[in-house]
């Protein structure tokens, strides 16, 4: 009657070592249909809500890049009034002015700095609380095709180069885009014949700034992949590091992580490589051009077509744009990756949840008793395909009854409790709670209609009340302590942890499971939910804590119904009535006493089971 780690307490969600190969290729495909910087416009909303950032660092942009164009003018006034006059005091004059702009762009620049920077992280800080609060409302089905660690991957490292360019990369493009009509119009101002050559360089920069542009998006994409492979396999290891150690597998361990390292480095590197390569060629292009005009500005200087200043000030307008020519192409590197980190985001963000509100939500009255319904309800997991997990299910738990559900694994007990919480909604019939259907009720709402306590509960890391409140968040201190004492956790929570405000360690790992299971109790008991689902919430107990335990429950569950998965002959005992499941149908019905003297299968269960455990 218990269930093994492999049965269906996880059959929606296939072990994340065994899908590993078909989830990484999904993630590959998804992640290579960003093939153009569409996806970015996604992020216009969460920009547009910051219009006070948005136009300071438009304006200190742009004042910025005004600055640095006046340079090469402050530098011909320089050489063609200062040095020509050959006085000291116009020298002076002249270098005091070069020196005042450039502190005008040194301000300029910190300040167009601290408020694209700004805006940078307030972006995506509101998308990654957008993407988290998407995620945290998905049914888990989502979960059974993308693994967590991919999920996260998601929500930091994407997030991080959406970031990078709305925080940096944005900025530099816009910047030297200015700079580079700014400085083309002065230069055509300052000598149309060598601004004309300088136009001959740009489409010998551009092709291969496109062409091999392609090739660090694709690489760019491959790298982020093996990043988010690793990422999960070492969540993979870690959550199960105790079974890691228990068989010494920790050298197999790290020898898979360091191959997933490895191969992660290795998309690094071919990245990197072609990305110097683009930006290698793109400023040898510029700058072997530059030096060609700088020859040809020289002939006519002394041809007197051209002064000394004039050509200083050509030069230096060359420089800055042939610079913004350049960190175009770097920046092109960042807007492609980061357009495929926003499209990965926006999957996220259009996942439509399974389970969702109605357009028309049915209440429930404010005194619910908790009357459970279970009306020839037929279930198939997603990812079972149509192997049905429950068939024509139909039962009824009046308030207040205790009703305990056996039967051998994989009979479909869980999958009655996943459905009772609305992980997913039945693909036939229907399960109403006083008389209401789920399907017509908001999700949260039916929720809080349950109290539940699953065999291997989880913990947060956080203090013990931090836990027990978890369950009830309107529920006060002295509630909780209350309930803390009804399920026995009070003593060890003062005595070993040294009171409710200590922390309990990393998902309270470091508890045994019967304090892990009475903290988890505590949560269901200040929930004060009508309902209560137990599944085996006794089965980590010593014999006198079970005692003590089970007192409280019998507490709890007067005038509240109760449903139990039990694989305990004193719990089954205790119960009001009895479902027997088989092969995810109702085989059998009735008392303890009656299902034993049918002989059928409750009867051989409990010969096996509960017979043997009244023995030890």
């Amino acid at each position: 009657m218990t269930d093994t780690p492999a049965s269906r307490v996880v059959e929606d969600r296939p072990s994340r070592g065994a899908v590993q190969a078909e989830l990484t290729a999904d993630a590959a495909a998804k992640r290579g249909r960003s093939s153009d910087l569409r996806p970015l416009t996604r992020l216009i909303p969460y920009i547009q809500r910051r219009p006070k950032d948005v136009a300071a660092a438009a304006i200190f942009l742009i004042l910025a890049a005004a600055a640095t164009l006046a340079l090469p003018v402050a530098a011909r006034a320089l050489v063609d009034r200062g040095f020509a006059t050959a006085t000291p005091q116009a020298v002076n004059q002249w270098f005091l002015l070069l020196v005042a702009v450039a502190l005008c762009m040194a301000v300029f620049s910190a300040s167009r700095f601290y408020f694209v920077t700004k805006l940078g992280e307030r972006v995506v800080a509101d998308l990654r609380a957008d993407v988290y609060d998407r995620l945290i409302g998905l049914s888990p089905s989502y979960f059974a095709r993308v693994r967590t660690g991919e999920a996260l991957s998601r929500l930091t490292v994407d997030a991080t180069l959406i970031e990078s360019l709305v925080g940096s990369s944005a900025s530099i493009a816009i910047r030297n885009l200015v700079m580079l009509a700014g400085g083309l119009s002065m230069m055509v101002v300052t000598s149309l014949k060598l601004t004309f050559m300088v136009l001959l360089i740009i489409p010998l920069v551009l092709v291969p700034l496109f062409t091999i542009g392609r090739r660090v998006r694709a690489l760019s994409t491959s790298a982020q992949d093996r990043v988010a492979e690793a990422a999960a396999e070492a969540s993979e290891s870690l959550d199960a590091v105790e079974t890691v150690q228990a068989f010494g597998r920790e050298d197999c361990a790290r020898s898979r992580f360091r191959q997933a390292i490895e191969t992660s480095f290795a998309a690094a590197r071919r990245r990197i490589a072609a990305r110097s390569l683009m930006t290698a060629v793109a400023i040898a292009i510029v700058f072997c051009g530059i030096s060609f005009v700088l020859w040809e500005g020289t002939r006519s200087v002394l041809a007197n077509s051209m002064t000394p200043g004039a050509l200083t000030q050509f030069v230096i307008l060359s420089v800055l744009t042939g610079s913004g020519v350049g960190a175009l192409a770097e920046v092109w590197g960042d807007v492609q990756k980061a357009a495929g980190a926003t499209q990965r985001l926006s999957e996220i963000l259009d996942e439509v949840p399974e389970i969702a509100a109605p357009a028309q939500v049915v209440s429930f009255p404010a005194e619910a008793p908790g009357h459970v319904s279970f009306k020839d309800v037929a279930f198939a997991y997603p990812s079972d395909g149509e192997r049905s997990a429950l068939k024509g299910i139909s039962f009824e738990v009046k308030p207040g009854q205790t009703v305990a559900i056996v039967g051998p694994s994989g009979a479909g007990k869980s999958t009655l409790f996943k459905l009772l919480l609305r992980y997913y909604d039945p693909a036939a019939g229907a399960i109403e709670v006083d008389g209401i259907d789920a399907r017509d009720t908001d999700p949260i709402a039916w929720r809080h209609r349950f109290a539940y306590v699953s065999q291997n509960p989880d913990l947060f890391t956080g203090t013990a009340m931090d836990n027990i409140l978890f369950g009830n968040e309107g529920a006060t201190s002295d509630m909780a302590q209350n309930a803390a004492r009804r399920a026995e956790a009070e003593p060890f929570i003062l005595a070993r942890l040294g009171g409710y405000d200590k922390a309990i360690g990393d998902r309270g790992r470091a508890l045994s499971g019967g304090e892990r299971q009475r903290l988890a109790i505590a949560r269901a008991l200040v929930r004060d939910a009508p309902v209560l689902l137990l599944d085996e919430a006794t089965s980590a107990l010593d014999a006198e804590n079970e005692r003590l335990v089970q007192k409280a429950f019998d507490e709890a569950m007067a005038n509240r119904t109760t449903l139990v998965i039990a694989h305990r002959l004193a719990t089954v005992q205790r119960a009001d009535w009895i479902i027997v499941l088989d092969d995810g149908k109702v085989a059998e019905q009735g008392t303890h006493s009656e299902l034993v003297a049918q002989g059928g299968l409750y009867a051989h269960l409990a010969k096996l089971q509960f017979e043997t455990q009244t023995q030890a």
